[in-house]
């Protein structure tokens, strides 16, 4: 119930992306949020058709392994003087035949079957994993190009606007031509930086494009805007999650237990009888079909073979299979840690500039113009304190960007919504 559930809420999400969406191809715009860009990859990425038909062979594989054999029909002519003389025959036996294979196979087989299954089912939940937090990458960078454009908007009117200042002075004989010079300097750097965020902008919406299975030249809106993500839960509660529901954990337990079922699957085609059943017929003496029961059995003469070949194969990849859970183990431990210090470091540090970096050097680019204004600084120190200006806001959408995708990454690490876990702030 619950896949069908969730398909039908990215479902739900992704029309409403796409009901949003022109009706004109010239201008075939798709406006979404961050939520409806992770439910539209989720929906429309390559590489989950590629885990799914993936899954879809696996489940063939197990009804293949559940097989009985298909019965073996036979027809000769006996007891031939000559080749020639076949419709002479004494002997024209018909034969139909079985072979039903020992029960219990058949449930090792159907045991292997289902936890091959189950390996499968979380490697495609780990692709849709990797593909949500890079649906929500892509759509942060897309955020952060366009905040940069506006703060190089907003800084390219400030350089024209202190061009005017100083040209103003110049002409007032108050201030040497080279102020004049140095704004029109700053303004040149400005509208190059222009030039180099356009084609930051077209190389993100192409990345996001990519990710959500759409022609990479097709425009796109954002509807969100950046933000400062909720706190973070706490770190033990999310890493023992993690160890619960990471995909990769829950592959190798599957993979381990359909290992174990084998073990006792080859011990038992080494020496299990399998049931024969089949009907005789003499179609030129006896008018009547003779029919057979038995059973047919390995006689396991070279024992010691089986032991230190098939019995040992099997055996050891149980305990190479035991030996990677651990590891896996271990590694998904290390990439939570990671994972959590990366977004918590990422959040401080958005914060940090929020209140205490930015309104600074706000601060200081208002002063130096009016001291400048004034004639209490030069255009050199008016310059500084507006690259400052801009350095702080780039510095501000690039954090954004980073706590925001770093919070995505950690969701990835914990194999499950942030919200979900116990104890986590609301959003």
């Amino acid at each position: 119930m619950r896949p069908s559930v969730l398909m039908l809420a990215l479902a739900s999400l992704a029309s409403a992306a796409s009901a949003q969406q022109p009706s004109s191809h010239a201008t075939d715009t798709l406006r979404l949020s961050r939520r409806q860009a992770v439910a539209s990859a989720l929906l429309a990425n390559p590489q989950l058709d590629v885990a799914r038909e993936q899954t879809a062979q696996v489940r063939a594989q197990r009804v293949e392994g559940l097989g009985i054999p298909d019965p073996s029909l036979s027809a000769s002519f006996d007891s031939l003087s000559a080749l020639r003389n076949v419709g002479s025959a004494p002997m024209r036996p018909v034969s139909l035949g079985i072979t039903v294979p020992f029960p219990d196979k058949l449930r090792l087989r159907n045991r292997i079957g289902l936890e091959n299954i189950k390996s499968s089912e979380s490697a495609f939940r780990l692709q849709q994993q990797t593909i949500a937090s890079a649906a929500g990458r892509a759509y942060d960078s897309v955020l952060v190009t366009r905040q940069h454009r506006r703060d190089l908007l907003e800084a390219r009117d400030l350089a024209n606007a202190f061009l005017k200042r100083a040209q103003a002075r110049f002409n007032a004989g108050s201030v040497p031509k080279l102020d004049v010079i140095k704004a029109q300097v700053d303004v040149a750097q400005s509208e190059n930086d222009l030039i180099a965020n356009s084609r930051d902008v077209a190389n993100a919406d192409a990345a996001l494009n990519r990710v959500l299975g759409r022609p990479l030249a097709l425009p796109l809106a954002p509807t969100d805007s950046l933000a400062t993500p909720a706190p973070l839960p706490d770190l033990d509660a999310v890493e023992q999650v993690a160890l619960r529901v990471r995909p990769e954990i829950t592959s190798l337990e599957a993979q381990l237990r359909g290992a174990q079922a084998n073990v006792t699957l080859v011990r038992e085609s080494a020496i299990a009888p399998d049931i024969v059943m089949g009907a005789f017929r003499d179609m030129a003496a006896d008018p009547l079909f003779t029919y057979q029961i038995g059973i047919s059995m390995p006689l396991p003469l070279f024992y010691p073979l089986h032991t230190k070949g098939d019995f040992a194969e099997s055996r050891h990849r149980v305990l190479e299979l035991a030996a990677t859970l651990r590891d896996a183990r271990a590694g998904v431990g290390q990439d939570v840690r990671a994972a959590w210090a990366t977004a918590d470091a990422a959040l401080r540090q958005a914060v940090f500039i929020r209140d205490q970096l930015l309104p600074s050097t706000r601060e200081a680019f208002r002063v130096a113009t009016v001291s400048y204004d004034l004639g209490g600084l030069s255009a050199l120190e008016v310059l500084d304190a507006r690259r400052a200006l801009l350095d702080a806001q780039r510095q501000y959408a690039d954090a954004l960007a980073a706590a925001n995708s770093a919070r995505s990454d950690l969701e990835r690490a914990a194999g499950a919504p942030l919200a979900t876990i116990p104890g986590a702030p609301r959003e």
